[in-house]
């Protein structure tokens, strides 16, 4: 069997973007087999590709029981990125396959996709740029965000970045966390509230909490009908928060005035969902992550966290089951 450690990178781009961490991986003599895809790959992908690897840096693609039956040289998986719900955690422990993470590392990334969604929702941006380049001249009568109320549900290093960069706008903003952390809150000039008052008091909710059982539809018919039929709906977080077909009613009803989403309950998403048919939604592909500065920062963590695995080292940012 050869020596050569092999790494399978889900993430996309990786030559272009990550160039000094393939490099540094290389130049340890690891082999490197990037994706061909461009998007999260399928089990029936992967089963294809995991054989003989020895660590991977993962995207967003399931990662199982059914995959590590299949790799049983895996001894590393580097999430590129902070969200693990796509990986068992109990299985990989199981299967002696640690697990690490980037935490903050796209923070800032999401932060500004966030602020940047909330502002094409309520000024209508996607839409009118289409409009203008058909020639039209539409009209569409937005809002602003000055005097408004944004609620933050999730308090951590994404939210606070959002919070941060909307002070400027001249609002009030609001947030939820179960573990709040109070000094940064008043650091920030944030009031901490329950999730109910969030959705009662806010003009724009915006999504900051982890992929958990216990937040799981955390949006569902309840929630929205607590928000203002004038609010908006911002996702950057993880589709499983939201149960869709709840967001497609308050939106097709005008339950609430919009919504701007980069995160879906199923990925890659399709083009036949139905939220795609309404023009009060606005939407892009899990790509709040998707810059430069992101790409090199968190390819560089990732590909040291798994030359400490093959070296007998204790990687950093290790997640536990």
């Amino acid at each position: 069997m050869s020596n050569v450690k092999k790494v399978l990178v889900t993430a996309t781009n990786y030559s272009t973007l990550c160039a000094e961490a393939k490099q540094l991986l290389e130049s340890h003599g690891v082999e490197v087999i990037e994706n061909k895809v461009g998007r999260p790959h399928t089990f029936d992908e992967l089963k294809e590709l995991v054989s003989d690897i020895d660590g991977v840096v993962a995207g967003v693609d399931t990662w199982n029981e059914d995959v590590f039956k299949l790799a049983p040289r895996l001894k590393a998986i580097a999430r590129f990125g902070v969200g693990v719900d796509n990986i068992d955690l109990g299985k990989a422990r199981e299967y002696g396959v640690k697990v690490t993470n980037v935490p903050g590392g796209n923070a800032n990334a999401v932060a500004e996709l966030t602020v940047g969604l909330i502002l094409s929702v309520m000024r209508n941006i996607p839409s009118l740029h289409q409009s203008a380049r058909m020639g039209y001249w539409d009209r569409f009568v937005g809002a602003e965000l000055i005097g408004r109320t944004v609620g933050l549900l999730g308090f951590g290093n994404i939210a606070q970045m959002v919070a941060k960069k909307l002070s400027g706008f001249d609002i009030r903003i609001v947030a939820y966390d179960k573990f709040p952390n109070a000094d940064r809150a008043r650091e920030l000039g944030v009031e901490l509230v329950s999730s109910d008052e969030v959705l009662k008091q806010s003009d724009i909710v915006s999504m900051h909490l982890p992929s958990l059982p216990e937040t799981h539809h955390m949006m569902s018919e309840v929630q929205f009908a607590m928000m203002k039929e004038t609010a908006y709906f911002v996702n950057t977080a993880r589709g499983a928060l939201v149960d869709e077909q709840a967001l497609y009613h308050a939106l097709r009803n005008r339950l609430i005035a919009g919504a701007a989403i980069d995160v879906y309950e199923h990925e890659p998403v399709s083009a036949d969902n139905p939220l795609f048919q309404l023009d009060n939604l606005v939407s892009t592909p899990h790509t709040a992550a998707e810059t430069f500065e992101t790409y090199h920062k968190v390819g560089l963590v990732t590909a040291q966290a798994l030359l400490d695995v093959f070296s007998g080292k204790e990687p950093l940012n290790q997640v536990q089951a």
